[in-house]
């Protein structure tokens, strides 16, 4: 018998719906090839929900969403609106309520997608960045004072309790510790490392020399954790220091861990250096609860309704959901998929330039799975 997912589908704004159509198109796809079946629910939230009644999301939204086994959403974004409104209100809120606290940012360079960084391939960027997303600056615990004067007082309070902490690290430690295996160890690891039983790498990032009171629990943290995962090797890179690596050395990261503030910065290095926003996927994850994936390329108004816009990331958030899911076969098969159409078809990532449309793209994926 075949197993049924209820997912809530939220196409937001722009060009969220065109690119939400092939991500469920391709879903639909694997499911019949693979035995599920996806119970789809549109919700309107967004901009233009916004304008019109005023509500960024209604009372009921939390409950409404945990009814649901997942969140596919397209983008979020209004020229109409003034900006942080929508991200704030809708965005955060949702993150926050339903207690997504992993933000997962895979960083991989598909075959034939160009990358800003010269000579390197697909087997020198592919990593994951795991990115706390419940706490740090952007719980808003703050304010200001005086005002538009000259003695104005802006204060925005960076907090985390252990628990929050400790919550992150142990899913990115058991990410690490079943990302390889000792028949196919990380590629980065030493010979040396591979003889003392190591398979994958952990880095933290912080800033440990400056910012010692959040950072040091961090380091503490870790620390203490990593006696629990004998075989993931574990490293410390200052944040500063990790946007040069990126840069210079993306193959020496296998699996990332962050706080907010950091991981939201890098991650957008990151999805550049694998070949931009358009082919960029991410999750909003609560392992017990209701997760919510999304591409991380914005609305993209100036595009809207063109039929021009690339969907891959979209689809990429779709199989990042079937392999939340646990239909893994599936999630793999649309990866697979979307790499074959990189590599073998698409003349460019851009908008406009790949020589398909966005529902051409979508159709070049359905077929990988045929």
């Amino acid at each position: 018998m075949s197993k049924n997912y209820k997912i809530a589908v939220i196409p937001g704004d722009g060009t969220g719906p065109e690119v939400v159509a092939e991500a469920v198109k391709v879903l639909q796809a694997a499911g019949r090839k693979y035995g599920f079946t996806l119970d789809l629910t549109t919700i309107d939230w967004g901009g233009e929900h916004y304008l019109a009644t005023g509500e960024l999301l209604p009372a009921d939204a939390k409950a409404r969403l945990e009814k649901f086994d997942a969140v596919l959403l397209g983008a979020i974004g209004h020229p109409g609106v003034k900006p942080g409104i929508l991200e704030k209100g809708i965005l955060l809120k949702l993150r926050f309520d339903l207690d997504q606290y992993i933000n997962l940012r895979p960083v991989r360079l598909y075959p034939g997608v160009e990358t800003p960084l010269a000579g390197k391939t697909p087997s020198d960027i592919d990593y994951v960045v795991v990115r706390e997303n419940s706490g740090g600056v952007y719980t808003g615990m703050g304010g200001n004072v005086q005002i538009d004067t000259p003695d104005e007082v802006a204060c925005q309070n960076w907090v985390y309790t252990r628990r929050q902490v400790d919550r992150c690290l142990k899913f990115a430690f058991e990410l690490a510790a079943r990302r390889h295996s000792a028949q196919e160890p990380w590629r980065g690891l030493s010979a040396e490392d591979r003889a003392a039983g190591y398979t994958s790498q952990l880095t933290l990032v912080g800033k440990t020399n400056v910012l010692t009171y959040v950072c040091g629990l961090w380091e503490r943290a870790f620390n203490a954790m990593a006696k629990n995962y004998p075989t993931v090797k574990t490293a410390y890179c200052h944040v500063d220091a990790t946007t040069m690596w990126m840069v210079k050395n993306p193959e020496w990261f296998d699996v990332i861990v962050t706080e907010n503030l950091m991981g939201d910065i890098i991650t957008d290095l990151a999805a550049m250096t694998a070949g931009g926003m358009g082919v960029s996927a991410g999750g909003n994850l609560n392992p017990n609860g209701v997760s919510m994936f999304e591409p991380i390329g914005g609305s993209a108004p100036k595009y809207t309704g063109k039929g021009v816009i690339n969907p891959l990331a979209a689809i990429g958030a779709g199989a990042m959901m079937l392999d939340f899911l646990g239909e893994k076969a599936a999630a793999a098969a649309i990866e697979s998929g979307i790499a074959q159409v990189t590599g073998t078809r698409l003349k460019s990532m851009a908008a406009g330039k790949m020589g398909y449309s966005t529902a051409e793209v979508g159709d070049l994926v359905v077929e990988t799975l045929a």
